[in-house]
């Protein structure tokens, strides 16, 4: 049986429960992925981050208040120093079961050094970011990668038992030309799939954005051209709506913040690796959590800041291309926020 939360749940103004925290545990990364990140990259000095022990409190404060999954972003959360003493004190909520699922989002790169650990401490199941199946051009979208590390990585995931599901960014003019590779490959695999529309975040320019964006109404569109698509009602906690293909059965996610804004139902906030908290992430109002963690051993300030910062979290974003320029663009990078 699942113990009730000591504290009253965390309901925004618009009654949804707030039961999901993303939480980036670094901005750095060693991919510089064109959509995400400039190839020159100035991170945060190390002495901005919180540490361990600091985000360890922060964490078990949103679980306290009713967070029930927790998932771990970056940057790439695996290229930080001692992170898996992090996920090693998260386990204990998963073990008393405040906590019903505690997860990461990866480029992979660093899968193959620490799967067998991350399913020792309770992960079951992790996202891998991947937008291509070819080596060269996995190489010019993410400027430093190498394919065949993500593809070990996601192997020794599956070896610890670590189900994978691939999030693939719809880049036009990049991947279309996989599309059906990539469901095919992961139909082989097992992997669940899903396709994320291209957000406006970090400054990269209109016309790179513009440029990159594919619709995913376009992306399912030719999906339909070979396959029947089934809708479902499977909800897994995040934004995804799915499908399941009819002549193979495997499931098909789309994450889409511009073509079908999916704010009516967002359960989840974000935590930066310095202590903000963003309460939509195409939005730029964030709470300063850092203070009250510092000011007091005691976390009554704490809770009473998280409670202030829900009571503002907005409706929804304003993320739009339709009338061909980026609307609602906002001029953090992705690997700020943790996506």
């Amino acid at each position: 049986m699942i113990p009730a939360p000591t504290n009253p749940a965390l309901v925004d103004p618009f009654a949804r429960p707030i039961s999901y925290l993303r939480v980036s545990v670094t901005d750095r990364c060693d991919f510089r992925c064109t959509y995400c990140m400039a190839e020159n990259m100035t991170f945060l000095p190390k002495a901005e981050l919180l540490s361990l022990e600091e985000l360890d409190r922060l964490c078990s404060t949103f679980v306290r208040l009713g967070v029930e999954k927790l998932r771990i972003t970056g940057g790439e959360p695996l290229v930080r120093r001692g992170i898996m003493t992090f996920f090693r004190a998260m386990s204990r909520h998963l073990e008393t079961g405040s906590l019903r699922e505690l997860t990461l989002t990866t480029n992979g790169s660093q899968l193959a050094r620490h799967a067998e650990e991350l399913a020792a401490c309770g992960v079951r199941r992790v996202n891998v970011s991947l937008d291509t199946l070819d080596p060269e051009k996995f190489a010019r979208i993410t400027r430093w990668g190498r394919l065949n590390q993500v593809l070990d990585g996601i192997r020794a995931a599956r070896a610890a038992s670590l189900r994978v599901k691939i999030n693939a960014v719809a880049l036009r003019g990049f991947n279309e030309d996989e599309l059906f590779r990539l469901v095919e490959w992961c139909g082989g695999e097992g992997h669940d799939l899903t396709f994320i529309e291209v957000m406006p975040m970090g400054e990269m320019g209109e016309d790179t954005r513009l440029h990159q964006y594919w619709s995913l109404n376009d992306l399912r569109a030719t999906l339909a051209e070979r396959y029947s698509l089934i809708e479902l009602s499977d909800r897994t906690g995040g934004p995804a709506r799915y499908i399941r293909l009819a002549q193979t059965g495997q499931r098909l996610g789309f994450i889409t913040p511009l073509t079908h804004n999916f704010c009516e139902s967002c359960n989840r906030v974000r935590l930066t690796c310095t202590g903000e908290l963003f309460m939509c992430l195409g939005q730029e109002d964030r709470a300063d959590l850092r203070q009250p963690l510092r000011r007091s051993p005691d976390d009554a300030a704490l809770e009473e800041a998280i409670r202030a910062a829900i009571a503002r979290k907005p409706r929804g974003h304003d993320f739009d291309y339709s009338r061909r320029t980026v609307s609602g663009q906002m001029s953090r990078h992705m690997s700020h926020t943790g996506g």
